[in-house]
């Protein structure tokens, strides 16, 4: 008989009524928190103000929860929150009760595009190299994707397919049928995109341009979204009839886009003057 992984954690650590603490919540924060650290790390390498790093972190944060938010409330449940407006901007449901729920439903495609545009207006008004801005950043997503790939984890959401795979997880709060841990697959491919960039760009920095570790993050990041959703099961209900789902879909631009802008910054490296 196989043995499976019995998976039953009980994604509220602290419930004080009206409000509940989860490890979601804890684990996203975590991971941004860790992520601001390791950017000031490399401010201070290109000898940039430490001071512009904590106006970094505001429009980060900021452009990272709206961006995944409206992503998710457009791309993956509009039926739901076109009917209930209010819930997309305030952590509260109205309905059966009211009650503090946090953002439930982030996307990590409009988390991107929210960030983009963030740090657009943020390097717009620093004066700094856009570019070069979100390389910084770009490095350590993939750690704070990791963190909130956790964090699903412990919510048991995001499940995956059916398998017989003796690390396959039971999670009981959904059902009883041993599933592939998509969620763990993410978390662990993040990590390691992060290492590799974070090696990378130790050794690379100075001899490549501007954008070419933006464009190596998004590809790698998007490329193993698009392989470890074959893992997993459709989150909403239209996707039953996609040959590809909704995240496989979304992943498509940010590969080519990504691949496009690391090759012709490679490129661009050896005729010019690297650091433009």
């Amino acid at each position: 008989m196989l043995m499976y992984i019995n998976w039953n954690v009980d994604p509220v650590f602290l419930n004080l009524g009206v409000i509940e603490l989860r490890y979601y919540s804890c684990l996203f924060a975590l991971g941004i928190f860790i992520g601001y650290n390791l950017v000031a790390k490399l401010y201070k390498l290109e000898n940039i103000p430490q001071e512009k790093v904590y106006s970094l972190f505001v429009y980060a944060v900021l452009g990272i929860v709206i961006g995944a938010r409206l992503g998710h409330c457009l791309f993956y449940d509009w039926d739901y929150f076109s009917k209930h407006p209010l819930e997309i901007i305030l952590p509260f449901k109205f309905q059966p009760g009211f009650k503090f729920v946090g953002y439930q439903g982030l996307a990590s495609h409009g988390g991107t595009m929210g960030v983009l545009i963030a740090l657009y207006l943020y390097s717009k008004k620093y004066k700094l190299n856009y570019l070069g801005t979100i390389d910084k950043v770009a490095i350590v997503a993939p750690l704070t994707g990791a963190f909130i790939r956790f964090g699903n984890l412990m919510n048991s959401e995001i499940i995956g397919k059916e398998s017989t795979a003796p690390f396959a997880f039971i999670f009981k709060r959904i059902d009883f049928i041993p599933r592939h841990p998509s969620q763990l697959y993410e978390a662990l491919a993040y990590l390691f995109i992060f290492i590799v960039l974070w090696i990378l760009f130790k050794a690379l920095r100075s001899r490549v341009a501007y954008g070419f570790f933006t464009g190596l993050a998004i590809a790698l990041i998007f490329l193993a979204r698009f392989f470890i959703e074959f893992t997993k099961e459709n989150q909403v209900g239209f996707e039953d009839g996609m040959f590809f789902n909704m995240g496989q879909l979304l992943s498509i631009p940010f590969v080519i886009i990504g691949i496009g802008l690391a090759v012709f910054k490679w490129r661009s490296s050896k005729c010019s003057n690297v650091r433009k």
